[in-house]
């Protein structure tokens, strides 16, 4: 076994493969075998799942489980690192995007927001809403803070109008998945903008292009498809009425509940369009929406503005605030430790270097720029479970390959990256146990909707850009 090193390149690190690469195969393939079968056969909560297929990556992969002496490396050092960076970055968000959600679902905010949407649309044309709110949150947003926004609309939603939470719930996810791969300025497609070197308006413009035809496959008319397959009812989890003294209910407006949800959004927004506009960090207006637009003190802010605008509206006391907010955190517990452990796995399989094989392997094959781009990404989103190292690793490895492209074919490279980086997602992706829990799925019913919606995504966005290609 080689000792694992770090390899510059591009602005970001690729670690070398510790073993053969039939080896480093074999190990994923365990794994995931490993974790599906405690899962689904056993019964085995996917959090001591997550932690066998980490043990099981190690041992056929020849690493060492406790530090390497020498190097440092092993099997617990990378679970460990991975589980503490995602319990600090998605577990921190994911806490205080819930508080909000009990605020806004206990407050009747959500109800609000329901009842106009469902007074406005046909139950044929809620998933289309659906799918347009998914992707306006998704757009300056975290995958994860959309979704914990979402939810508690989601669940009413597909209360109220009598579908199925998949029918409602899928096009709301392709709308923020696809924003998260393919629109800048999402931090994705920005990233591989900066390594390869493209023109920030064109990828903009032609990613817009490229995402609503996407977003309504994989959203709208997958979803509908996905809700027959997967029948399931929403949970009356986020069912609330706030009542006066009198009995009435007592709701804030629509217009002041949409400006509470959107205000986290308009945060992060502003940060980005001041990150692409003020390129001069020492900027005082640059500091400013740069702290404002950080995603946890975003939803900071949000959270410390709901307490008002949505529970001092409706009648809540210091009491009932704080009641509300700490009640919000026994569900999620539960979902915070398997995120965690996902992404303890996930960090063990990159520390093996097992995207970089795959890289590597791509990279040799002899097909078009665009069909490379997407299959780098795709094969190491699958090693790896995520969209973000998928997206910083190919985009890295197709620098050499962009030489001499057109300003609009170097933004379709970044879209067809983008497009690999959300291919389907599975149990090395905390993002696959967010949605599980959330919804209630089983292991089964979560790679029935949501793999596959991601899947769909991933296609229809690398036809559409091969598409774009044809008069580009």
């Amino acid at each position: 076994m080689s000792p694992m090193s770090l390899l510059p390149l591009a602005g970001t690190t690729l670690v070398q493969p510790v073993a053969d690469g039939w080896q480093l195969i074999l190990a994923a393939l365990s794994a995931i075998a490993v974790i599906v079968a405690l899962i689904t056969l056993v019964k085995v909560h996917p959090f001591l799942a997550l932690i066998a297929g980490a043990f099981t990556v190690g041992a056929v992969a020849g690493v060492n489980i406790l530090a390497d002496p020498d190097t440092g490396t092993g099997v617990l050092p990378s679970f460990a690192a991975g589980f503490g960076s995602t319990a600090a970055g998605v577990g921190i968000l994911i806490v205080l995007g819930a508080m909000f959600a009990k605020l806004l679902a206990d407050s009747g905010g959500a109800d609000q927001i329901v009842d106009t949407i469902v007074g406005h649309a046909s139950p044929r044309m809620l998933p289309w809403a659906m799918a347009l709110v998914g992707a306006i949150i998704g757009l300056p947003m975290f995958f994860e803070i959309g979704l914990v926004l979402l939810m508690p609309v989601i669940y009413l939603v597909a209360r109220r109008s009598q579908l199925s939470l998949i029918t409602v719930g899928i096009p709301a996810l392709a709308g923020l998945s696809a924003m998260h791969g393919l629109v800048p300025p999402h931090p994705g497609p920005l990233v591989a903008i900066g390594a390869l070197g493209a023109d920030l308006g064109t990828t903009l413009a032609l990613g817009v292009l490229v995402a609503v035809p996407t977003v309504v496959v994989a959203g709208p008319l997958f979803g509908r498809l996905a809700g027959q397959w997967v029948d399931v009812p929403a949970p009356s989890t986020f069912d609330a009425d706030v009542r006066d003294e009198a009995g009435a209910v007592r709701r804030p407006s629509f217009a002041v509940t949409l400006f509470t949800v959107l205000l986290p959004v308009a945060l992060m927004m502003g940060k980005a369009v001041a990150d692409i506009a003020v390129d001069d960090k020492t900027q005082p207006v640059r500091r400013v929406l740069d702290l404002l637009g950080e995603p946890i003190f975003a939803l900071s802010i949000a959270l410390v503005v709901a307490m008002f605008t949505l529970g001092k509206s409706s009648g809540m006391d210091r009491a009932a605030l704080s009641k509300v907010t700490g009640a919000s955190l026994g569900p999620i517990a539960g979902i915070l430790l398997i995120v965690a452990a996902g992404g303890g796995f996930k960090q063990v399989l990159v520390d093996t270097g097992l995207g970089t094989l795959l890289a590597e392997w791509a990279d040799d094959a002899n097909i078009s720029v665009l069909l490379l781009a997407w299959v780098l990404a795709v094969l190491i989103r699958l090693a790896t479970g995520s969209a973000t190292v998928a997206t910083i690793t190919a985009s890295s490895l197709m620098v050499g390959l962009v030489d001499g492209l057109s300003t609009g074919e170097t933004s379709l490279v970044v879209l067809a990256v983008g497009a690999g980086s959300v291919f389907f997602s599975h149990v090395n992706d905390a993002g696959f146990w967010l949605v599980k829990e959330y919804f209630g799925l089983s292991v089964g019913q979560t790679i029935k909707s949501w793999s596959i919606m991601e899947t769909v995504l991933s296609v229809s966005g690398l036809v559409f850009v091969l598409l774009l290609n044809l008069v580009i």
